[in-house]
């Protein structure tokens, strides 16, 4: 009997009120199969697709656990389900971890090119058609310097001035290498603007956006700043659930499990935001651009107790601050699965071992040392508007519904304290105070940093930024807002470990500077560690068993003990 009769028989005899069989029974020994000899698996398929549209949530999700754990189909079983499966289950199926690639088809043939058109030009309509009025000065730059500069004066006129993928630059020691620029890398900046904004996602879908996206995409694998700013956009848009549907047929479900399983940081963690924004079956949380779960990236039987968020600081990044310390060795050394040996993000690799009932998230926003580095000439950021921003999106991401430390180095303490300070004075955000059992502070500077009093004649602090103003030691708002978190932490009785360097940090080639000072970085309570090591390795353990990473680890367990025990 072929396959299609089988598929006849299974689909009519599941239309019927007979219950399924137990998973230990076999087709061949149930009544209803009886004149038939067909092999277990085969109406196997069709059941667990029956069930994965099941009204009952919990037998859709075991439907999908059983899929994602089955090894032994042939490749036209995978095909069935990928070809009849819903949204819901081929979602499913990529936040499994094992999910077998042969579950996701093939993204369909892209439209061919307008005729005389480019990638770049289409990418620069695209731009042009969304909504130009009405909008935040940052975006109205970007989208009015992408439309009217040449990529030849675009890169010649503004290549020293950018740096592209949320990143900023990773640390302060590579601040002289300046990236190249295009004219796509603008579009694709000024479209993560864009994509931030519901409608905009609506007119970007409409337009074709997703299909040229995804032609850029494959065009650009070598160049990751490119694939992230597009991981950028489609996580934005993901957070839109009518949208969800477009984005499943237009194929990009198969690139995100390709990424997802990538050994590489920044690319699993831009899928598994996508694709957790994607799955409203398990996951009631959004995750806005900046916002990223390092553990757990998949669906997990793991009971998620509580929450531990890392705030990187001044030049930081959502990655690279907290990966283990750089040397010779390490530097020369491919990623491979092996992180005991070095990793790109301890948190991920090292912490999520250690604690796996904990949700890891890591956030992050963009800061410049000087205004000639700021990603945009309009933009003046202060810890209070960051702290807000940041606090809005923490809390869409379910900040606050655990009990939870937070994690932070240098800038990102301060604004830590701001974030904490301000949830105190919004009812609604009652529970990230109620929820929250510490703070670990990696070279905070409470009392301000030499960094904003240095002055030398270069251009990187001719015009110190907003941000570094702001880390004046006679700065009135970083006194008050010392004064002001102490007697509010004392009072709430969180439990703090500060960590503070005892050696120098050179800041490219010329300044030798001891960042945070140990009178500095004493929050004035709680535990304050002097480690010999620079402004920039103090979040950055040499190995797991280094004392830095293991009194981090100590704090964390002990901080959440009754916590996790429950």
């Amino acid at each position: 009997m072929s396959l299609a009769a089988y598929c006849v028989i299974c689909c009519r005899r599941m239309g019927t009120s007979t219950p399924p069989p137990k998973s230990n029974t076999y087709w061949r020994d149930v009544n209803t199969f009886s004149t038939i000899d067909i092999e277990d698996h085969e109406c196997a398929v069709w059941l667990l697709l029956r069930k994965s549209k099941s009204d009952d949530r919990a037998a859709r999700l075991q439907a999908v656990q059983e899929m994602a754990e089955t090894r032994h189909w042939h490749d036209y079983q995978y095909r069935i389900i990928a070809q009849a499966c819903d949204l819901r289950t081929l979602i499913g199926l990529a936040r499994s971890k094992d999910s077998d690639l042969r579950f996701f088809l093939c993204p369909p043939p892209l439209p061919s090119l307008k005729e005389e058109s480019s990638v770049e030009e289409e990418l620069r309509q695209l731009l042009a058609s969304l909504p130009q009025t009405d909008l935040d000065e940052c975006i109205q730059y970007f989208t009015s310097l992408a439309l009217s500069e040449s990529s030849q004066s675009l890169a010649a006129q503004k290549g020293g001035l950018w740096c592209f993928g949320g990143n900023g630059l990773p640390y302060a020691e590579s601040f002289g290498e300046v990236p190249s620029a295009t004219v796509e890398m603008f579009c694709l900046e000024a479209l993560v603007k864009h994509s931030e904004i519901s409608t905009h996602c609506d007119k970007i879908e409409a337009n074709g956006g997703l299909q040229l996206l995804q032609r850029l995409y494959q065009l650009h694998k070598d160049c990751p700043k490119v694939q992230r700013n597009i991981m950028r956009i489609l996580g934005n848009m993901a957070l839109n659930e009518h949208l969800h549907s477009t984005i499943v047929r237009s194929g990009w479900v198969s690139i995100l499990v390709e990424a997802i399983k990538s050994h590489h940081i920044m690319e699993a963690s831009h899928a598994a935001r996508t694709l957790a924004n994607l799955d409203r079956e398990t996951v009631q949380d959004k995750y806005q651009d900046g916002v990223y779960v390092l553990h757990p990236q998949y669906r997990t039987s793991q009971p998620i107790k509580a929450d531990v968020l890392f705030i990187h600081g001044l030049m930081g990044a959502a990655f690279k601050t907290w990966r283990q310390q750089d040397n010779d060795q390490n530097l020369s050394e491919k990623v491979s699965e092996d992180e005991t040996k070095y990793t790109t993000c301890w948190p991920k690799s090292w912490l999520a071992r250690d604690c796996p009932a904990l949700r890891i998230i890591s956030v992050e926003y963009d800061t410049s040392l000087s205004d000639w580095r700021a990603r945009c000439p309009m933009e003046r950021k202060s810890i209070a508007f960051r702290s807000n921003e940041l606090l809005r999106k923490l809390r869409a991401a379910g900040v606050g519904d655990r009990p939870m430390i937070w994690v932070s180095h240098s800038m990102g303490g301060l604004l830590v304290k701001k974030m904490l300070l301000e949830a105190s004075k919004k009812p609604e955000m009652s529970t990230i105070i109620n929820n929250t059992r510490g703070i670990i502070f990696y070279s905070v500077p409470h009392h301000g940093s030499h960094l904003a009093e240095y002055s030398v004649n270069i251009r990187y602090l001719l015009f110190p930024s907003l941000e570094v103003k702001e880390l004046s030691k006679d700065s009135p708002a970083l006194k008050t807002l010392q004064d002001d978190f102490l007697e509010f932490a004392k009072d709430r009785n969180f439990q703090v470990l500060s960590f503070v360097e005892t050696l120098p940090t050179y800041i490219g080639s010329m300044i030798k500077l001891h960042v945070v000072p140990l009178e500095s970085a004493d929050l004035g309570i709680g535990d304050l560690i002097p480690v010999d090591v620079n402004h920039l390795n103090i979040c950055k353990p040499k190995k797991k068993d280094a004392f830095l990473y293991q009194r981090t680890l100590q704090f964390i367990r002990d901080t959440l003990a009754k916590d996790l025990e429950n």
